[in-house]
This record gives C-alpha cells, structure tokens and sequence, in this order.
C-alpha cells in the first residue's frame, strides 16, 4: 500500500525557532539562509551563517521522524484494521529492565514467553540514558564543550549494547541507523552550543533517542527467536495536547486514528513502542513527561482495549508502606484502582495518578511485577467489589508520607488550616497577609500562623469513613508510639484519612500506624541494661520464648541493645539471642549508658520501644523520667527510683499517668507475684486499703523457715548464702532496707505521702558487726550472736509462736514499719516453707478475711518471669491480644 507523505511542517518550525533563538542568544553568525529546495528531507541541507555543516542534515527516518512519517488524511483508505480486546496484552518495561544486553534479552524471553495472541511491547530508554540524553542538553546550552565527548558516551553504550546482543544484518541494520542518529544529535546539539538556548520541543527531540534506541533492539532481539515483531516510534501515534505545567493530556481520537494507520502498515503480532515520548497535533515532538513509559503503556492499552497492563518493574509488587521506612511492609496482592490513585497522591511509589486513568475508563487491570523475580505474583490493580463486612484489614491497604511541607493556620472568627510545600510557604504567607491586610487590622483575623517542619501521614483504604473504628485505631497507635498530631483531616471519598505531625515523628508514626493497623501485630523494640543474674536469665527466657510469642500471639520482642557496666551490644534490627552471650563479648563496644539510649531513641525501625533496668542501681533510675519523656517505655525490677525521694517519685508517676508511654515495675515487691498488680485492682475497683503486711523477702523468709529446732542462726544464713539466697553480704538482706524499700513502694501505690525515711526498721544485724570491713569478717563473727537467737526462739516456741521477719503498711494511721514479729502457728504467715513470700492485703471488702498472695518472691528465674510479664503486659497496651 502506498500514500503520499505529508510536508514535513515540524522540521521547518524547529529551524525557524532554532534561528530565533540564535538571534536573541547575541551570535556573532551574520547570515541565516534555511534553504527549503535544499531540505534533505527533500534531498538537500541546511545552511547556518557562512559555514556550511551537517547540523540537521539527515535522513528523513532521522531528525524529524514524527513529521516525516505522519500520514496524510489524504490517504488512501485503510484496508488492515486494528483489532481491538481482549487478544491484545500490553507490557511495559522500565529504564532497570532495559539496562544491559542480559536484560534485554530476558526482557525479549518475557514478551515471547506470553501466550497472547497479540502483544504491545512499551521500553523505557536503556538505564540512566534519559540522563545522558537530558546532561548533552544542558552542556550544549550552557557551551560546555565536553557535550561531544558526553554524546560519544551515549554512542558508545548503545553500540557495545548491540554487539553483545545482535549480530549478522540485524546488527548492521541498528548501527547504521545508530550513526545516523548520533550525527543528527551531534549537528542539533552544535546549533543549540552557538544559540547558547533550547526550547522544550528541542530538549524533547533529542531526549527521546533513548527510547528508540532501546526499542530497536528489542525488536532485533525478538526477532531473532523467529516471531514477527515491529517497532513504532510512538510520536507517529500518540497526540498529546499541554494542560498545565509540565503535563499533557492525551487526544485519545487523534491517537486512535494514527494508530489505526500505523497498524494499516506493519501489523505484527508483537509491537514494539517507544515509552515516554510523543508528538503535539502539529508534528512537533514532546514527551509525556512524569512517569511517562507509564503513561504511554496505559494509554497504548486503552487504544486497543487490551486484557491487562503489566509493568515490570524491580520490586515484587506495591509495598503496603515504603520498605525502606517500614521493614516489615508487605506485598499487596489487590487495590483498586482509588486505592493506588489515593496512594500515589500522597507519595507513595506506585504510579502516578494519570497512568491510571486511560485504564480505568475501560476497566483494564494494571499488574505491577518485577522482572527479576517473575515466580513473584505482583500486585494488580483493578475496580473492586464495595467491601461490605466491615473487615478492618479489608479496609485499610496502605501508608504513605509526604515530607518537606509547613502548615499554614489562618485564625479568626472561623479557623483553617491547610499544608504547603516549604519552599512555598514564604510566598503563601505574604499572600495571605496582603490579602487579608484589613481584615488582620480590624481583628476579624487573629493571626496567620506558620508551622514549618511537617509531614503528612497518610492512611489509604476502601470505605474507611464507613466502617467503626479505623480512625480510633489510628490516633490509637500514634498516641501509644507518643507522637502527637497537628492536623486531621478526611476526605469525603473515604479513601484516606491524613494527619500532620512533625516531620522527626513521621518515620515512627508510620512504623507505630503500620504495625498497630496492617499487621495486627506488636514489635517492642528492647533495651537489656544489666545482663547480669536477673538480665542474663531474661534473655534466656525471651529466646526460648520469642517464636511463640510470635506465632500465638503476634508479639515481637527484638533486642536491639544489651548494656552491662564496661560493654555493651547494639544492633538496628535485633540481636541474635541464642549467642547474645558471645556476642557481647566479641563484639561489644565500650559502654555508655547515653549512647545506648540515643540509639534506642534514634532508632526508627520499631516505633514502640522499651528500656528493662534490670540492676539496683540507683544511677541508672534517675534517668527514668527522661526516658519517659523521650517516649521510650521502663520496665524494671529495681526499687530505687520508687522508694527514693518522694517528689522523684511523684514527678515520675505523674508524667507516667499523662502520656502513652509506660512504667512497669511489677517485679519491685514480690518478684514474679502479682503484687502490684493486686493492689492497683483493688483500689481502682474502689476498694479502700487498710493494711498491707507481708513476708516480703525471700532471703529472710528461708532464714526464719529453717530457723527451727537445734539449729543456729549462723548456720541457717550461711547455708542460704551458700545457696545463693543473699546478696554476697549477708548484711545487705538482714539489715531490712530492701524489706523498707518495699514496703514504701506498696504506702506510695496506696497513697500514703512517706519518705523511705520515715519507715522505721529493726536491723537483724547486729549493732557491733555493723563495722566488719568484709562479709567474711561478718560471717565469722555472727556465731556469737547465736545465743540470744537461741534464746528468742525459744521464747516464740514456748507461746505457741514462730519468729517472722514483716513489713507492714498501716493506711489507716499513714505509717509503715519493719520489724521481727511473732505469729501463731496457724497463722499464714507460719504455714510457709523455702524463700515463700506471702502478703496479706486487708481492705474494706477484704476486712474479716485478708487476700493473701503467696509464691516465690526470690531468685533469678521467678524475677526475670516478673520482668518478663511486664513486657507482655506493655505489648498488651499497645495492641497485642490479651
């Protein structure tokens, strides 16, 4: 078939526009002639000035290929029409996918491994040469000369590109028309040196080499497995028309007619077409701007109403958040096509939103896939179904974020707020200002306020606004990671809900939103200061536990930081458990108790993060308060921060009852029994305490349960020192601090306002052993004192009584005490035997039979369980099921 060619209008308007720009960019060149008769189009050439060159001298197939091969509506008429349907699949593959001659040819397998019966093949220019391509501009126009050796750069990748890909005519073929593009380059690139200036349409032009080039050898590639493929330049098809800055807008009834004649001349099986470029209703070539091979597959798809467009891409699919920030987001199978819309809008790497549209107008389905992993599904983008079950997880798909921006709140009789850009906040302020000068003057506006350092978090779903609770859930977990919002706001369409917080919160309020929301699942980031006998047994037990907890109960315990006195051990994502112990000694670093905190705070990965004290030291509690504040979580079994001074105490629980952040200390009084616990039910059901009297070390209760009989004092404490029971000073333990300690704690939880001080304590100690310089020195001196125990005994014994070391929590007169009592043998407190502890709550309810809580209250295993259901009860608040 043949068909007169129209004149080629677009060659003549580039020149001309390319001689105006010369003009007004100052050139010494005193003579213009552009010499129609001599168009080599035509078959002649252009002049520039007194030189005569090779700029735009060409082939027709060349420099001005849109022009040349648009067809004339003078025609003949067409006899091979385009089929239209389902039998046409429609693949695009971006710049990574096209990058080496493997690629390519895995690209090619792709394409020839699809049983459609009609395939449209859409390439991005090879990796990084839309750069190149776009770099030669700029260099030219700034008469940089290095743009030549910069073009020879692009020759040369393309060229070794064919050669390991090609061979025989097919090769031949692809240089020589490669030489002859690059000598077009190369004369335009010259003109646009001397105009120092190039207009979009020039930048365009030679942009858009990229993408024929790597459409070229596809085409030779597919070819060579013997199926008929042809390649289009798409700016002999596609038509776009400008709409806004740096947009266009497709004219699908110019692109279809143009198609259909395309088609008329080369109607192959497979089509291969150029992404990303374009031509404007006058010939003159653009591009698609944006994400624009997308666009351009998307487009191609809805022309032949096509199955289904796929774009490879290098990742599995749509994250449900960006991977780089949340590293535990996960593949979407399904969105619709509002979901993926929402999502690109508020930054999320999906496709731009004007890719979707040409497809959903026709209700075809988008399948993004990666090329290098094709057993991996993808996700697929289509109209969905209304989801009518109210099923949060069916609901809520995504989480993305936009940062950079200023909120700009303009108050008065009514208020708004709305976010910016930060580079245009200034110019949006001072437009306010002068728009709303008298109305700011007269006091009908208050102020036009701007709040730099924002970011928008973004929640993307079907029918949210629709369904209970989706937005509780998520001021729920934003409130719990301590990240506070400045603005809320959702749309009507009910497809996101957007909130504006600090930009330095963003990260952590996607982590905490994600894992609240998509993954119905709590991580707790842990921090273990003092691995010592406490530290060390719970993170045994946290490694024997961890992969239940996970299966049965979706919490993930990770350590990421393990702190002792000299060293410590740090990781960003969570250290290996079952060899914490060599680790920490292989690869440790010095320790500093500041940096292992700031490595907590900073950490980003996990958004709910917590801090086990695990020593007695009083140093390490003094920082629980700032800990607090910074929004990372305490548990601990030291006593000292709630039984040293009153107003540290006070200060602590009250920023602990005003925030989300929280303050376990469960294992404080009985180890692993529920003391605490107990007692906090009590009162908060409304019950009123009366009196607290416990048995509350487990040192002294194994000491006064074996002290029976013949046996001797001496004796007794140093067969528990032997068997681990007391501290390495005896001392320590029959002093009766820690039992004061306490019984402190238990006054403050019941209300009472009292000093550590203010409890008085009988020693066991001996006054003259008091001064012995070593533990030793004590134990060898302490059988000298077995005779008045002997005789104290006996005494007990002969009333019917045993001897039991108590502390006692007097509510009604606002007072504690420690001391050695004597109690009836049917007492409970006589019915214990080992370490036992046993605490008697009586209360109001409680008045004629007192609730007793009895176990072990000493040793490493029972405190490391106590330490342990406190995290268990953290993860609890913050989400985990209970």
């Amino acid at each position: 078939m043949t068909g007169r060619v129209a004149l080629p209008v677009v060659h003549r308007a580039m020149v001309a526009s390319l001689a105006t720009n010369i003009r007004q960019g100052g050139t010494s060149a005193q003579c213009w002639k552009y010499d129609l008769s001599q168009d080599r189009s035509l078959g002649g050439s252009v002049r520039i000035g007194q030189s005569q060159g090779s700029f735009l001298t060409h082939r027709s197939t060349n420099l001005l290929r849109p022009a040349a091969a648009a067809i004339s509506v003078e025609q003949d008429d067409v006899n091979t029409y385009l089929p239209k349907g389902d039998m046409w699949s429609v693949h695009k593959f971006g710049g990574t996918c096209m990058g080496t001659p493997q690629r390519i040819q895995s690209v090619a397998d792709i394409v020839l491994s699809d049983s459609s019966e009609r395939k449209l093949v859409i390439v991005s220019a090879m990796s990084k040469v839309t750069d190149m391509m776009y770099n030669l501009v700029h260099k030219a126009q700034s008469r940089d000369d290095s743009y030549m050796i910069a073009l020879e750069e692009v020759f040369e990748k393309h060229m070794a590109a064919a050669k390991d890909l090609l061979d025989g005519e097919d090769l031949a073929s692809f240089l020589s028309q490669l030489h002859s593009d690059v000598s077009s380059l190369r004369a335009m690139l010259s003109a646009i040196y001397i105009a120092g200036h190039a207009t979009e349409s020039f930048s365009d032009f030679v942009v858009g080499h990229g993408e024929l080039w790597s459409a070229q050898m596809l085409s030779y590639a597919i070819k060579k497995s013997g199926a008929p493929c042809s390649w289009m330049d798409t700016r002999e098809v596609l038509v776009v028309k400008p709409s806004g800055p740096n947009q266009v807008d497709p004219d699908y009834l110019e692109s279809e007619k143009r198609l259909q004649k395309w088609f008329s001349r080369q109607p192959a099986e497979i089509i291969v077409a150029t992404g990303f470029i374009a031509s404007t209703a006058e010939n003159i070539p653009t591009t698609l701007k944006r994400d624009g091979s997308d666009f351009s597959a998307a487009i191609i798809g809805s022309l032949v109403r096509a199955r289904q467009v796929t774009i490879w891409t290098d990742v599995d699919g749509v994250f449900s958040a960006d991977p780089r920030k949340v590293s535990e987001a996960v593949i979407l199978s399904t969105l619709s096509y509002q979901e993926a819309w929402e999502m690109s809008y508020f930054g999320a790497n999906v496709l731009h939103p004007r890719t979707i549209i040409p497809v959903m107008k026709d209700n075809i389905p988008i399948v993004i896939r990666n090329m290098f992993n094709i057993s991996a599904p993808g996700t697929m983008i289509c109209r969905q179904p209304a989801n009518d079950n109210g099923d949060l997880d069916a609901c809520v798909k995504s989480f993305a974020t936009i940062d950079n921006l200023a909120l700009v709140n303009v108050e008065g009789e009514h208020s708004i707020c709305f976010a910016v850009p930060e580079k245009e906040v200034a110019a949006v302020s001072a437009a306010l200002h002068v728009r709303f000068r008298e109305a700011l003057a007269a006091g009908r506006l208050s102020k036009v306020e701007v709040i730099n350092g924002c970011s928008i978090l973004a929640v993307v779903g079907l029918r949210m606004a629709s369904t209970p609770g989706v937005s509780a859930m998520l001021f729920d977990a934003l409130a719990k990671a301590n990240i506070n919002v400045r603005a809320i706001a959702q749309g009507c369409s009910e497809y996101n809900i957007t909130v504006v917080l600090k930009q330095e919160d963003c990260v952590r309020a996607l982590r905490a939103a994600h894992s609240r929301f998509f993954l119905s699942k709590t991580t707790l980031a842990v921090g273990i200061i003092g691995p010592g006998l406490i530290g060390g047994t719970l993170l045994n037990q946290l490694k024997d536990q961890a992969a239940v907890l996970k299966e049965n109960m979706n919490i993930d315990l990770r350590v990421i930081g393990i702190t002792g006195s000299s060293t410590m051990l740090l990781s960003d994502t969570g250290i290996d458990l079952t060899q914490w112990k060599e680790l920490l000694r292989k690869e440790a670093e010095p320790a500093d108790l500041a940096n292992f905190v700031r490595h907590m705070s900073d950490n980003h990965v996990f958004p709910n993060k917590v801090l086990v004290d695990c020593t007695a030291d009083t140093s390490v509690a003094s920082h629980y308060y700032d800990w607090l504040k910074k929004g990372i979580h305490v548990i601990t079994p030291n006593k000292k921060a709630n039984s040293g001074p009153l107003d540290r105490y006070l200060k602590l629980r009250t920023l602990q009852r005003a925030s989300y952040t929280h303050y376990f200390y469960e294992a404080t009084v009985g180890a692993g029994l529920p003391i605490i616990s107990t007692l906090r039910g009590l009162l908060e059901t409304g019950d009123k305490i009366l009196r607290i009297e416990g048995i509350f070390s487990g040192t002294l209760s194994y000491i006064f349960n074996n002290f029976e009989g013949t046996r001797t004092f001496s004796n007794v404490v140093a067969e528990a020192k032997e068997a681990g029971y007391t501290e390495p000073d005896p001392r320590d333990d029959l002093s009766g601090t820690d039992v004061a300690r306490k019984v402190i704690i238990l006054a403050r939880e019941s209300g009472l306002t009292l000093e550590l001080s203010d409890i008085p304590v009988k020693s066991l100690v001996p006054e003259a052993l008091a001064s012995c310089s070593s533990a030793d020195e004590f134990m060898q001196k302490l059988p000298s004192f077995d005779e008045d125990w002997a005789k104290q005994r006996s005494e007990a014994e002969a009333a019917g009584e045993v001897l039991r070391y108590v502390g006692v929590v007097d509510a009604v007169n606002q007072k504690g005490q420690v001391e050695l009592r004597r109690y009836k043998r049917d007492h409970p407190f006589a019915q214990l035997s080992g370490s036992d502890n046993i605490i008697a709550f009586t209360t109001s309810r409680y008045k004629e039979q007192p609730l007793i809580v009895r176990g072990p209250g000493a040793g490493a295993e029972v405190t490391a369980g106590g330490v342990f259901c406190d995290m268990l009860r953290l993860a609890s608040s913050l989400g985990a099921p209970s």
